[in-house]
């Protein structure tokens, strides 16, 4: 790669997750300081991560340049910015519904539309995020495509939104498929709009949900999107092996807790899997004698992670919550040991998604000989 410029098999993916979408900002604003003229041409995001791919793939500005601005919108975010919610009786309402839910017991609920309304997070991203600014970067050469994954609730799968200058070629796999659109608000709304929790998202006639439900190949868009050299984020450290066969649990899991570990499974467990898969694959490939290296080259691939648990930086801070949002989850358990992983999808207040940010940034420092050498070789 020319450190002072791109590569054109450059990819970034960028997973979901609520408020811990702000780690990758940080990880991103190190990066981009260290290496000011790094562009980066494939761009993928799903669910919040959605957010972050769509603004930088907008911005008019240098890759550097385009972080720095990430970052300062990231701390302008608070909770009611992102969603609202009505009343005290509808907060009883939401934890009724998510209780019935995991005991599976929804009958006669109805139709549920979502419980938080996402119109301020709408008119948020619609003042931050240039649209139009994802044609120019395609016309000039910045940016090669640009995809965002949703999940359709008439079909089942997950369909990922690619907006390119007509290069690329568009793919269709088992429960996932791949259309030409250009990304607009509502693609962004579709692929951050939690089950349940959000209402869904109408585009094309059809209604979308959070792209994280259903989507098993979190790393996919990019390699069909010509990526050799991907570089993904997860939010979630790795915990040491011994420790998760040997931690017990004192008490019966608190709704908080279900709640988190079903979160954590849509939203961190597929990137990891995935990962692994394609690990595995590269090892497989390195031992053929390649036919042709154009047929049997593999993708090069660096995940970056947290270095701690980002659950505990939510420490002292459910009181930023709204008062509803926090009756509710204090209702759920939140008190109980290990459901600040709950918390941490929540709580978009500066105090919590700036620990977050700084955590990104420490840690890309941290390890930026690796890095570097992944960019630049």
């Amino acid at each position: 790669m020319n450190p002072s410029g791109g590569t054109s098999d450059l990819a970034l993916v960028l997973s979901g997750g609520g408020a811990r979408a702000s780690y990758q900002v940080g990880i991103l604003a190190a990066t981009a300081e260290k290496m000011p003229t790094l562009s980066v041409p494939i761009l993928t995001g799903v669910s919040a991560g959605a957010i972050n791919a769509a603004f930088l793939a907008g911005h008019p500005g240098p890759f550097s340049k385009a972080t720095a601005q990430l970052q300062g919108e990231w701390l302008r975010i608070t909770s009611d910015r992102v969603y609202h919610i009505p009343s005290v009786r509808t907060a009883r309402w939401v934890l009724r519904l998510v209780t019935q839910f995991l005991l599976g017991r929804m009958h006669g609920m109805g139709t549920v539309r979502g419980v938080l309304d996402m119109r301020p997070l709408s008119r948020f991203l619609a003042s931050i995020i240039d649209f139009a600014g994802i044609d120019n970067n395609i016309a000039a050469g910045r940016l090669k495509a640009v995809a965002l994954t949703a999940t359709s609730y008439a079909t089942d799968q997950t369909v990922t939104f690619v907006q390119s200058g007509g290069d690329v070629q568009l793919w269709e796999r088992a429960h996932r498929v791949a259309v030409e659109a250009r990304i607009t608000l509502s693609h962004v709304m579709a692929s951050s709009a939690i089950p349940l929790i959000f209402p869904a998202v109408k585009l094309g006639g059809s209604f979308y949900g959070d792209g994280s439900v259903r989507q098993t190949a979190p790393l996919a868009p990019a390699i069909h999107l010509g990526a050799r050299k991907i570089l993904a984020i997860s939010n979630r450290a790795v915990m040491n092996r011994t420790a998760k066969i040997t931690a017990i649990d004192a008490e019966y899991p608190t709704t908080a807790q279900v709640v988190a570990l079903l979160f954590n499974a849509v939203f961190v467990d597929s990137l990891d899997s995935d990962a692994e898969r394609l690990e595995g694959l590269n090892r497989v490939l390195e031992t053929v004698q390649p036919v042709s290296a154009q047929i049997h080259r593999g993708v090069r691939l660096l995940m970056l992670r947290p270095s701690r648990n980002v659950g505990e930086l939510t420490e002292g801070l459910r009181p930023r919550l709204p008062n509803v949002i926090d009756r509710v989850v204090r209702g759920m358990g939140a008190e109980a040991a290990g459901a600040q992983e709950f918390l941490s999808y929540l709580l978009f207040e500066p105090e919590y998604t700036g620990l977050l940010m700084e955590l990104g940034y420490e840690d890309a420092l941290a390890q930026w000989e690796t890095i570097e050498r992944f960019l630049l070789e």
